[in-house]
């Protein structure tokens, strides 16, 4: 997959004097969107090494992580499995008829005792014909491919990379490999994510390299949402052709623009917000809602 990637300014979305651009991961591919190749390219590739026949991953009903991984496996000629976060005989989504289509076969964990059930699942699996990806791609091989996303010399010139967190993967990834003179700030989508910290920390590979994380923009938790944030998604969509979904990257773009609106960026600072792509979530909501 080509991984030339698109700079945008956003020239309407503030109105201080500060600089700033939006790298659209989202444009890469339409179904593999933003950094879900980023994340998934060396499991794939340790998944043909290693010969295995099918790659198995986790994720909830509107999961960007495992349509991605269901396309992704057929191309590599991979099977695929879906451990999912929901009930076998809750109305299907429509996420996971796409990857259904794709191939994935769905197993479905429930939702009150999916996390450890799917840590039995990562610490029993015995067959070395299928290889696992822990939710989202998290781990090491997810953190070295989210490195990658920073490897354009355009990317350079910027102080501050921003981006939306869920697994810390992407975060971890862009800590790597930003320069000594760039900060990379995280704006958590989870409320109470007391353990964020410590789960980016652990894909670092020099733990001493400083970040931060700003915990004050989640409104109200995971894929909450209010009228507000529609009328800012449909907002930024009119002025800046930026499609943004309600649980990611719309949190994103809101929180930068609080930030501007209360100094905390100096005007010498160049800000790059990275666009993580997955529309997913959006499947949730009443036809209409937005204009994209």
């Amino acid at each position: 997959m080509k991984e030339n990637i698109n700079i945008q300014a956003v020239p309407n979305f503030y109105l201080k004097d500060i600089q700033l651009a939006v790298l659209r991961l989202d444009e890469l591919h339409p179904i593999v969107s933003g950094n879900k190749w980023f994340k998934l390219k060396y499991y794939l590739q340790q998944a043909q090494e290693e010969n295995a026949d099918t790659i198995a991953s986790f994720g909830g009903p509107y999961s960007n992580h495992l349509v991605a991984l269901a396309f992704a496996a057929k191309k590599y000629n991979l099977q695929s499995v879906g451990y999912i976060r929901s009930n076998e005989d809750e109305p299907i989504t429509p996420t996971l008829l796409e990857a259904k289509q794709y191939g994935m076969q769905l197993k479905f964990l429930g939702r009150n005792n999916f996390q450890s059930l799917k840590t039995e699942i990562l610490q029993n699996k015995q067959t070395n014909s299928t290889y696992f990806v822990d939710e989202g791609g998290y781990g090491l091989l997810g953190a070295k491919g989210a490195a990658t996303i920073l490897s354009n010399e355009k990317t350079n010139s910027y102080s501050h990379i921003i981006c939306a967190v869920g697994t810390g993967t992407m975060m971890a990834g862009l800590i790597n490999a930003a320069n000594p003179n760039q900060h990379v700030i995280g704006i958590p989508v989870l409320k109470n994510e007391a353990t964020i910290r410590i789960e980016i920390t652990q894909l670092i590979l020099n733990k001493e390299t400083p970040f931060t994380l700003l915990h004050d923009y989640h409104l109200g938790g995971y894929a909450k949402t209010n009228q507000a944030q529609f009328d800012f998604m449909n907002l930024l969509w009119a002025t800046e052709k930026i499609p943004t979904d309600i649980v990611y990257t719309s949190k994103l773009f809101m929180a930068v623009k609080s930030l501007i609106a209360n100094n905390y960026f100096s005007p010498t600072d160049k800000i790059l917000m990275i666009h993580s792509g997955g529309l997913q979530g959006n499947r949730s909501l009443p036809a209409g809602t937005l204009l994209f």
